[in-house]
């Protein structure tokens, strides 16, 4: 499931995905991102001063969901809890690969999963999807 899930992030090119945050007064908020898979681990940069990153502050909870391509709809989704990575080499290393050149005001993320969600259609007329799905053990 993972396998395929990197390749729906990826499947524009670039990985990229639509991130959910809660606002401080609990609205979701919905932030197109780019996503990336570095040692294993799920990883966004995001502006320093933005939104998503004062949402990931106070409260760590999101979902990420994979862009769909209207001929071959497939569903990716993930959601966990986002945590500021503090590791410098480990940021230097992820920025040096990354998708963008990226400021030094914007902090690493790793995005845990506790679910995975995958819906595979064998093309766009079929419904509904069939859905598989993964849940860490502490969740």
């Amino acid at each position: 499931m993972a396998e395929k899930g990197v390749a729906l992030l990826h499947q524009r090119g670039d990985g990229e995905g639509f991130l959910t945050t809660v606002a401080a007064n609990g609205t979701p908020r919905i932030h197109p991102l780019n996503v990336g898979v570095r040692g294993g681990r799920l990883l966004v940069f995001i502006q320093g001063h933005s939104a998503k990153a004062r949402d990931l502050e106070a409260n760590p909870h999101y979902a990420l969901h994979a862009h769909i391509d209207p001929a071959a709809p497939h569903e990716f989704m993930v959601r966990g809890e986002a945590r500021l990575v503090t590791d410098a080499a480990t940021r230097q290393a992820a920025a040096a690969d990354w998708f963008f050149t990226v400021s030094d005001t914007y902090p690493l993320y790793e995005l845990l999963i506790e679910h995975a969600l995958l819906g595979e259609r064998g093309s766009a007329n079929d419904w509904p999807p069939r859905y598989r799905s993964w849940r860490s053990a502490g969740s």
